[in-house]
């Protein structure tokens, strides 16, 4: 396990985030927890700024990934983008700190107050998916006397060979307008109230491992822009998306930060279009472990199982996706390994986090780390089986704090309206 790709390394055989062991962070807040290196976040959106040097860019972090408002207020304080689909993650991004005038707003189902709410705080961009959605956008600025920016966003027919439920680049997909419908849509829209068009975008999928269909997409709307230009209408913004794989089990080796600047760069340098990113995933996927702590091990016939305290309501990918993640002991004094299930408590057959896997031989109360957990994990928590939710911590050099604290069975029935009188 390499600090420099995770910030997660052993030292005397001791897991560590940053400079601070993982097995205090456990003893302080107890399991399940996610854990986050900020010194990992850091050096990634680093990484990203730097790969697209003096070229005019933006990088617009993707909430979806990872919510905490620790997590935005940490890249806030670099001057960093955001990229929001919701009314709900607008909010965060101000709470957080950061700047309206920097957010992009994604999605294909913005309803007229997310809209007003986005107008009112004046955020960067709409990336408009559909003609619809175009004309709400246009009767609600105008009814605020305002110009919404916008970005069209386009699907591009480029088929990202990722997993079909992360997939948005094809014609199947809800994502985006078709690219003739988009062309013929930006010129129709020029004179519409309340509209400034000013950009282009797309998002073909996330966990990409290939640069290729990233280069694809750029340049299909590298061309769309030019065209339209030469028709005498403003393009300003090319916003690629994002999308750019991670490493979630040993011998992945998706392309690095670098590869994908200069694979971009190649395809936009000369346009004069302003460049925008949405990276999540690549930021903070590897910067976060889900911390559990071990119940039981069963043995059912010849089947083995590794029963833990964390389970599909905490991190929900290999459940939903049959995502990998690599699991590691935070103490590793045994060497010998076993194959079987980690399972979770959760009454479902479909609660596991690995199947048939060579696993670490542990015993009742030992502690797991299951690795490339820092993106979509708790944003996609639930309480399920009535059970409350992990707390989130932030590690920051030798010291680390709560982010988010665990959740109390009083907050579970929070919001719940009690009475005794008949229902109607």
């Amino acid at each position: 396990m390499s600090t420099e790709r995770s910030g997660f390394s052993y030292r005397n055989e001791e897991l560590i985030c940053d400079s601070v062991p993982v097995r205090a962070i456990a003893e302080a807040v107890g399991t399940p927890a996610y854990v986050y290196s900020s010194r990992q976040i850091l050096s990634r959106f680093r990484a990203f700024d730097r790969a697209f040097g003096a070229y005019p860019h933006l990088i617009c972090y993707a909430v979806k990934a990872n919510a905490n408002l620790g997590i935005l207020r940490l890249l806030a304080r670099q001057k960093s983008g955001f990229d929001i689909v919701s009314g709900g993650e607008l909010f965060r991004v101000l709470q957080a700190g950061g700047k309206a005038s920097r957010t992009v707003f994604s999605g294909v189902g913005k309803t007229a107050g997310e809209m007003d709410e986005a107008l009112r705080a004046g955020i960067l961009l709409f990336n408009c998916e559909s003609e619809s959605e175009l004309q709400l956008l246009s009767e609600r600025a105008a009814r605020l006397r305002q110009k919404a920016p916008v970005a069209l966003r386009v699907n591009p027919h480029v088929d990202a060979a990722t997993h079909p439920y992360i997939a948005t680049g094809l014609t199947e997909h809800k994502f985006g307008i078709e690219m003739a419908a988009a062309e013929d849509l930006y010129r129709r829209a020029q004179g519409w109230p309340g509209l400034r068009l000013i950009g282009l975008s797309c998002h073909i999928g996330s966990q990409i491992a290939d640069l290729a269909p990233f280069a694809e997409a750029v340049v299909k709307l590298v061309e769309m822009a030019e065209r339209l230009r030469r028709e005498g209408m403003v393009v300003e913004y090319l916003d690629a998306g994002g999308g750019l794989a991670v490493a979630y089990q040993p011998g992945d080796s998706p392309p690095s930060i670098r590869d994908y600047g200069r694979r971009i760069l190649a395809c936009v340098r000369g346009s004069g279009l302003k460049l925008l990113v949405e990276p999540g995933r690549a930021l903070v996927a590897e910067a976060g472990i889900l911390l559990t702590r071990v119940v039981r091990a069963k043995i059912t016939g010849r089947k083995r199982f590794i029963v833990v305290d964390a389970a599909m309501n905490d991190l929900l990918r290999p459940s939903l996706y049959g995502a990998y993640h690599e699991v590691r002991p935070v103490i590793r004094n045994r060497r010998e390994q076993v194959v079987a299930d980690l399972v979770g408590p959760v009454c479902e057959s479909g609660d596991f986090f690995a199947r048939g896997r060579r696993l670490p031989a542990v015993e009742a109360d030992d502690l797991l780390a299951i690795l490339t957990a820092g993106a979509y994990g708790f944003v996609l928590s639930s309480n399920y089986n009535a059970r409350p939710r992990p707390p989130e911590v932030l590690v920051a050099g030798r010291r680390w704090r709560l982010a988010r604290r665990r959740e109390t069975l009083r907050d579970l029935v929070r919001g719940e309206i009690r009475s005794t009188s008949r229902v109607r």
